[in-house]
């Protein structure tokens, strides 16, 4: 019985983690000031026929805290490289330099960095729901365990708290994550 408890407690927290990695995933597309080579990670390249990552077709460097660069594996790739990353939505304009993109990172006005605060912040708010749902769904299938009659009402009350503790922690982990966020976005 208690097998069952377990298995509905490590699937929550199973969901509660890839809530994390999904909004730590987000929070990289969401662009400082500085270049970071994940920046691009989410673009999608037309690499002979089939959509592709860009760092499957290209390698992507940094090389100065402004500025990425971007070298196809091969030279034919170049323009279309150079389209996606343009055609993104994160408002970048590469340059080609021969065999290389270099993609400038403009800098953040004061008023671009309140918005994206806000980004995160409901990007934040949206990882909660999702950790509140999970926590929802997980208390629903231990109500489903003692109207069965498959456990007591106080291995139910402690699973329930168990539970609860999981929620907060990765409640927390997410606040930690947004606190992270918004000072690295404020930053000058």
């Amino acid at each position: 019985m208690s097998e069952m408890i377990e298995m509905i407690k490590s699937d929550a927290e199973e969901h509660m983690k890839k809530s994390i990695e999904s909004l730590k995933a987000e929070f990289i597309k969401i662009r400082t000031g500085r270049a970071h080579t994940s920046l691009l990670d989410h673009i999608q390249v037309d690499y002979y026929g089939s959509h592709v990552p860009i760092n499957q077709a290209a390698s992507v460097t940094v090389i100065d805290n402004r500025t990425l660069g971007v070298t196809p594996f091969e030279k034919a790739l170049l323009s279309t490289i150079e389209k996606a990353i343009r055609d993104s939505d994160l408002g970048l304009n590469p340059t080609n330099v021969g065999t290389l993109l270099r993609v400038p990172l403009p800098p953040l006005t004061e008023d671009r960095r309140r918005e994206l605060v806000k980004v995160v912040k409901h990007e934040s708010e949206t990882a909660r729901v999702a950790i509140r749902n999970i926590r929802r769904k997980a208390n629903g299938d231990l109500k489903d365990l003692l109207k069965d009659k498959d456990i007591s009402e106080d291995e139910e009350r402690r699973a329930q708290e168990n539970v609860q503790k999981l929620t907060d922690k990765y409640i927390a982990q997410i606040e930690k994550a947004l606190e992270d966020k918004e000072a690295e976005l404020m930053e000058v």
